[in-house]
C-alpha cells in the first residue's frame, strides 16, 4: 500500500499583494508549508492560512527562509550557520504562535528557497538548522530531499525526516534541482508532472534535466504554490494518485 503527502508552500501574500491560489490549492494538499513573513507573508497572511489549514485538516508546517523580501528569499545571504539558525527559530516562533491560537500542533518545517539550497549542501547549516528544530520540538519533521546534508544532520541528531520530491522542478544528475535561470527549470506542464510523480512512486526513480536517470525516494511530492498552473498541477497529480489508488496522507500520519 503506497502512501504519499502532497504538501505545497502558502502564504506568501503580502499586504495588498495576493501571490498564489492558496483557498483553492488547500483543499486538494494534505500538508502546507507556512510561510513566516521574512520572505513573504506577513502576520494577517499567516494567520489566515493557518486558520483555513485547520479547517480541512491539512498538515502545517514552518516555512522559514532568510530576511529578504525583496529577493523572495531566493538570493543566498552571507550569515553564520548560528544566525541563519537563530532566523529559523524566530519564524518558527512566530508561526507557532498563530498555530496554537487555533488549537493546532505543527507537524514539520521546510526551510525555503537560497535556505533551502544552502542547506541541502552546507553541512554546518544543515545541522545548525536541524539542532535549533530540535531544541523546539523533537517530532518535528524536517521535510527535505533524502540525498541532502538536512537528511544527514536529521539522522545523526535523531530528528524526524521525510524525503520530498518535486512534481514541477526539473532535476541535475546529482538529484539538485536545476537553478531557476536555466530554461525548462519549472515545469508547468499538469500531464509531464504527473508522469514525472507516477515514475518516482512506481519505480522510485526521475528523469533528469540532461536525460539521465537517478535513483529518488519520496514520502512527499512539492507543487509551488506561487507557480502560475499551481492549482491545475496539484489536481490533475491528485486525481492521478486517486486513480493510481496511492493513498494521500499527511507526513506526521505516516510511520
Amino acid at each position: 500500500m503506497i502512501r504519499i503527502d502532497l504538501n505545497s508552500d502558502l502564504g506568501e501574500s503580502f499586504g495588498a499583494y495576493t501571490l498564489g491560489e492558496d483557498r483553492e490549492l488547500l483543499s486538494v494538499l494534505t500538508s502546507a508549508n507556512v510561510a513566516c513573513g521574512f520572505h513573504a507573508g506577513d502576520p494577517t497572511v499567516m494567520r489566515k492560512t493557518v486558520a483555513a489549514a485547520r479547517k480541512l485538516g491539512v498538515g502545517i508546517g514552518a516555512h522559514p527562509g532568510y530576511p529578504d523580501l525583496q529577493g523572495f528569499g531566493r538570493r543566498e545571504m552571507k550569515m553564520t550557520p548560528q544566525e541563519s539558525a537563530d532566523f529559523v527559530s524566530y519564524q518558527l516562533g512566530a508561526l507557532y504562535a498563530f498555530v496554537r491560537a487555533e488549537g493546532g500542533e505543527l507537524q514539520h518545517v521546510k526551510p525555503h528557497g537560497a535556505l533551502y539550497n544552502t542547506g541541502c549542501t552546507d553541512p554546518a547549516l544543515a545541522e545548525a538548522i536541524v539542532r535549533t528544530v530540535r531544541a523546539f520540538s523533537r517530532e518535528l519533521i524536517i521535510l527535505a530531499p533524502k540525498k541532502s546534508c538536512f537528511y544527514d544532520a536529521a539522522e545523526a541528531l535523531q530528528q524526524p525526516f521525510a524525503a520530498e520530491f518535486f512534481a514541477d522542478r526539473a532535476y541535475e544528475p546529482d538529484g539538485s534541482l536545476v537553478s531557476r535561470s536555466k530554461a525548462g527549470s519549472v515545469i508547468a506542464d499538469p500531464e509531464i508532472c504527473c508522469a514525472r510523480v507516477l515514475r518516482m512512486v512506481q519505480s522510485g526513480t526521475v528523469e533528469c534535466m540532461d536525460g539521465s536517470v537517478i535513483p529518488m525516494e519520496c514520502v512527499s511530492v512539492c507543487i509551488h504554490g506561487d507557480n502560475a498552473h499551481a492549482l491545475e498541477v496539484a489536481k490533475a497529480i491528485r486525481k492521478m494518485l486517486e486513480d493510481h489508488h496511492i493513498i494521500l496522507r499527511r507526513m506526521g500520519d505516516m510511520a
